[in-house]
């Protein structure tokens, strides 16, 4: 069996065999903690075989999928480890989606196997694939799933374009579409580890949901560095500086959102979080003054990341390192080439304004079952290249840092006019009395398109919509003026963070039918 140090230094492996090396080479190192369980390399190294071996005796072969619908937990990393160390495919699906839509989902992958955990399971019993197999994790009837302590699978050999996982996108912008991702892909994202300090005495905190590619681009360097990680099925910000202060967490994803409640957690200051070593943030847009202040008030280094789940060209901005960029989202990685074109599909020059094209050794296969989707995604250069299409509209400066204007399908056209609400948002939020803030466009028989506000309270008390949207409208130019602001409770977001503006905007037009 090769060692860790020679699978690492290969043009590629895969992630169950670094696991095996980590269990035979540090055996009582502890790879995973949930609450009062721990699990070492050893042991987690043992549950994955017996998984993987109870998957083939099912019958699941190489390429076949199996889905896992829970909250996060220790038997759901088995599962998901077992099923790559089968040669399987592993499908991660939102327990927070509508039985709807988690059916389609079921029907679009076609598993052999569904892994549920109690909760889900009695929310979902009624879904069902006819040729899966439905078992529940963490329960009697998994124990009994696993069969014998001793049992091994037969490994297959994995080709780097072999699917590792399916990922479904939340669906903010239309029906999810199942992304499929190489192994390959995985292995760039293991190998870029190493620049972020993933090593063997990392301790990694996962407070976001395992089904999110969010999640699993700081899970699979963590493990395949043969860290330790310690999961939260939850996110509440006490509890999280809890446990960093506990285990003397050195690395931790996050999203915006949860930066903000944890910089607004009254007793932040108190908790030792000296150990860190590197912070990382992605999915959705993270604001400069947000990132200031958490590079004041939190040791170690803050890296935002921007890319697609799709993948393609991914940039970073190490916020640490170039305090007077927080505005931006960085310059792409090495080996990662991303372009700014037009609506015609022509580069635009330096400076000017372009939808953000990618391309890199980490970029989807293709949308599962949607190759004209797929096809949509793509753009190629003059040199026949491929890349994959964002559908964010951004700018370069003179230094190559990217800044991110708008979402393509979120720039309203107002009486012929480009309106980005990214813009009449960050207007909203220097209102004193507005915590939060997003803008979409409504349907307009005068203009086509018009921008409409949605705000939540700061205080206790809701502010004066229409002094607030006279307060922008003096901010601002005229085509930019919001043509109606609503005062919320909070606004939709989905479980990683991003503003669901879909539903706002449907929201709105069930209430408000015309202009």
């Amino acid at each position: 069996m090769a060692s860790t140090d020679t699978l690492l230094s290969g043009s590629f492996g895969t992630l169950a065999s670094l696991l095996r090396a980590h269990g035979a080479e540090r055996p009582d190192h502890v790879a995973l903690i949930d609450g009062d369980h721990a699990l070492t390399y050893a042991a987690f190294d043992r549950r994955i075989d017996r998984a993987a071996a109870a998957l083939q005796r099912d019958g699941v072969a190489p390429g076949d999928r199996v889905a896992i619908v829970g909250r996060t937990s220790i038997d759901y990393l088995v599962v998901m480890l077992a099923t790559l160390r089968a040669g399987a495919v592993v499908v991660p699906l939102a327990p927070s989606s509508t039985s709807d839509a988690l059916a389609a989902m079921v029907a679009d992958a076609a598993p052999r196997h569904m892994f549920f955990d109690s909760a889900t399971d009695r929310e979902f019993g009624a879904i069902d694939h006819p040729r899966a197999r439905r078992v529940v994790m963490e329960s009697a009837e998994f124990d009994d799933w696993l069969g014998a302590t001793n049992a091994a699978p037969v490994e297959p050999t994995i080709d780097p374009g072999a699917p590792f996982n399916i990922i479904y996108s939340s669906g903010t912008t239309g029906v999810p579409k199942g992304i499929v991702q190489s192994h390959a892909m995985r292995w760039q994202h293991i190998l870029r580890g190493r620049v972020t300090g993933y090593a063997p005495d990392a301790v990694t905190l996962i407070s976001t949901p395992l089904y999110s590619n969010t999640t699993l681009v700081s899970v699979v360097p963590a493990l395949a560095h043969g860290g330790t990680l310690v999961l939260m099925a939850k996110f509440d910000a006490g509890r999280f500086l809890s446990l960093a202060e506990q285990y003397r967490v050195t690395h931790a994803m996050l999203v915006p959102v949860q930066y903000q409640r944890l910089m607004d957690f009254p007793d932040f200051d108190r908790f030792d979080l000296s150990a860190f070593r590197m912070k990382t943030c992605t999915s959705a847009p993270f604001s400069a003054a947000l990132k200031a202040e958490v590079l004041r008030r939190w040791p170690g280094g803050l890296v935002e990341i921007y890319g697609m789940t799709e993948g393609g060209g991914t940039l970073t901005l190490a916020a640490h390192l170039y305090p007077d960029k927080l505005h931006t989202v960085g310059k792409p990685v090495e080996g990662h080439v991303v372009r700014l074109i037009d609506d015609a599909g022509r580069e635009v020059a330096q400076g000017e304004v372009g939808e953000v094209v990618g391309h890199s050794p980490a970029m989807m296969t293709h949308y599962l079952n949607h190759p004209g989707k797929t096809r949509d995604a793509e753009w190629f250069d003059a040199d026949g290249r491929r890349y994959i299409r964002t559908g964010d509209i951004g700018r370069f400066d003179a230094d190559g840092f990217l800044t991110l204007l708008d979402r393509k399908k979120d720039m309203i056209i107002s009486g012929g006019f480009n309106i980005y609400p990214s813009d009449l948002e960050a207007v909203l939020m220097q209102h004193p009395d507005v915590a939060d803030a997003a803008v979409v466009g409504v349907p307009s028989r005068t203009w086509g398109e018009t921008p409409v506000g949605f705000v939540t309270p700061a205080g206790p008390d809701a502010p004066d919509a229409v002094r607030v949207r006279q307060w922008v409208a003096d901010r601002v130019g005229k085509t930019q003026r919001l043509s109606d602001l609503l005062i919320v409770d909070e606004l939709p977001r989905s479980a990683i963070g991003k503003v669901l503006k879909r539903e706002l905007r449907d929201r709105y037009l069930l209430n408000h039918p015309s202009e």
